[in-house]
């Protein structure tokens, strides 16, 4: 019986990858912040955070990272891995599309990420184990993001849904649960390794992806349509007060850029086949943990 390591198991990937890895037959030890309580046999909750709160993990056939990759990758390249452990890590496509942006913080992240995975790569070649990162943007469906899910969850409270008329840039928004079923497949094909951007099955405007979301609510919106010029200025008279002295509008820039992949060689290596954005009221609460 395969056994396979998770970080990062309760958030919106972790909580698909789990159900399917249990359906496969796989025993688990999952890694949580605070202490759980499994409702299974063959899941195992350990209290732990990264990069320094879990110096030696069990022995394990495959190592799942579903968190931020920068504590992981440290936490990799310090830990006392036993084996050659199939190694699957969750990225950011931001490490690609912010780093020209105007933002230094956004220019910062953007290194964070590719040092991470440098390091990532190294420490599982240190290990003889090979290790593969999915770069993902936009991922939706488990109501625990922070792009999609805090717009549903503004209009659920003032029953408002604010609209973005001008945003003509395209997205690729990728369910949490395709997410999970890569993880799963590249857990069992081992020579598949390096990086891969990876999107959603349909590349939509930004404007039309929030007329969707709002579509998918099970209660009635008033439709306030903010142009983008107006809302740039809000964050400009924002910046000028110290609660907000961080604000900036490297997002609003990006609102007519298209931020979208080419999902050719994911699909060749190992099947990726996503579904398209079509959100229901479902998409909006976190699904349970196994």
């Amino acid at each position: 019986m395969p056994v396979s390591l998770v970080f990062g198991a309760t958030g919106a990937i972790g909580r698909f990858l789990l159900p399917r890895l249990l359906d496969a037959g796989h025993e688990i030890v999952a890694i949580s912040r605070v202490p759980r309580v499994s409702h299974t046999a063959r899941l195992q909750w350990i209290s732990g955070d990264l990069p320094d709160g879990f110096a030696t993990p069990p022995a394990c056939d495959a190592i799942f990272s579903l968190g931020p990759l920068d504590a992981f990758a440290q936490w990799l390249a310090s830990s006392r891995v036993a084996g050659h452990p199939r190694i699957v890590a969750i990225g950011s496509l931001s490490e690609r599309t912010k780093r020209s942006s105007r933002d230094p913080a956004e220019r910062a992240l953007a290194e964070r990420l590719a040092t991470a995975e440098r390091t990532l790569a190294a420490a599982a070649a240190a290990r003889g184990s090979t290790a593969t990162i999915l770069r993902a943007s936009l991922v939706w469906g488990a109501a625990l993001d922070r792009s999609l899910t805090p717009i549903a969850a503004f209009a659920q409270r003032w029953r408002v849904f604010p609209l973005a008329p001008g945003a003509r840039g395209l997205r690729q928004p990728v369910h949490a649960d395709d997410l999970a079923a890569a993880c799963a497949a590249l857990a069992t094909l081992p020579a598949t390794g390096g990086a891969y951007d990876v999107g959603g099955g349909e590349r939509l405007a930004f404007s039309a992806m929030l007329a969707r979301v709002r579509d998918s609510l099970p209660f009635a919106t008033l439709p306030l349509p903010i142009p983008i010029t107006l809302a740039r200025a809000g964050i400009g008279v924002a910046r000028r007060l110290p609660a907000f002295g961080a604000a900036s509008t490297s997002a609003l820039d990006r609102l007519g850029e298209d931020l979208v992949v080419d999902n050719e060689a994911a699909s060749a290596d190992f099947g990726w086949n996503p579904r398209a954005f079509h959100p229901d009221a479902s998409a909006w609460t976190p699904p349970p943990l196994p």
